[in-house]
């Protein structure tokens, strides 16, 4: 079974793209230690100050051995170190989901002209 672990953020809509520099940050770290990395979003359009990562692995044993690699990776303590000192993050909850196969990933269906 996959998991994915789906952080939701609360941030400061005003420092946007110091959470955008955290997050490409991650998009280098996760993968190098291990998670796959399925993505962190931005608020766009509505709600300002919600923001979402994704990363799944193989079970949870995978993800607390991915979180004993990050205490231990002097980048992902430079990228925590960096969300603490510039207060970015207002808050962060964290939830564990696993996908519907029948309901996950699917491609838009082509429209038929008329």
């Amino acid at each position: 079974m996959i998991i994915t672990c789906f952080i939701h953020y609360q941030i400061d809509p005003f420092q946007r793209d110091t959470f955008r520099v955290y997050a490409e940050n991650w998009g280098r770290i996760i993968p190098r230690l291990g998670g796959h990395l399925l993505g962190y979003f931005l608020p766009h359009e509505g709600t300002n100050d919600e923001a979402w990562g994704l990363v799944a692995f193989e079970s949870l044993a995978a993800y607390e051995a991915y979180r004993a690699r990050l205490r231990a990776d002097d980048e992902a303590r430079a990228n925590f170190e960096l969300a603490r000192s510039q207060r970015f993050i207002l808050r962060e909850r964290r939830t564990f989901v696993e996908a519907v196969e029948g309901a996950f990933c699917l491609p838009p269906l082509a429209l038929v002209a008329r």
